[in-house]
């Protein structure tokens, strides 16, 4: 006969994987506030904007996840977190377009004329 030893072995894992997502989450959050707080202020708006690519990721992770839902919850919010990673991924870009207008002259160029613009 098998004795128990009172512990399940799937909670032991699932315990161990919380306790290790958690130890990376707290390690990328720390690593992330070191690296951030040594760029220039004048250099964060385009360091935020040249990083839309991680916007993507994102709408891809919510998009593999919502193709994996199985019950209503699971597509509810799945369905959610893709239509908030693409809203961050447009704004993300509507951002970068608004910083760059901030860089062009607003006198009118007297060598350009109207058909090259």
């Amino acid at each position: 006969m098998m004795r128990r030893t009172g512990v399940v072995p799937w909670r032991a894992n699932a315990m161990n994987d919380g306790f290790v997502a958690l130890y990376i989450f707290m390690l990328a959050a720390i690593a992330g506030h070191v690296i951030i707080s040594r760029v220039p202020v004048i250099l964060h708006t385009p360091l935020m904007s040249g990083s839309n690519f991680i916007h993507g990721i994102v709408l891809i992770g919510a998009m593999v996840v919502l193709g994996h839902a199985n019950t209503p919850l699971e597509k509810v919010l799945g369905f959610v977190a893709v239509l908030l990673g693409a809203g961050n991924a447009a704004g993300g870009y509507v951002v970068t377009e608004r910083m760059l207008d901030m860089f062009k002259s607003s006198k009118p160029d007297p060598h350009k004329t109207k058909a090259q613009d």
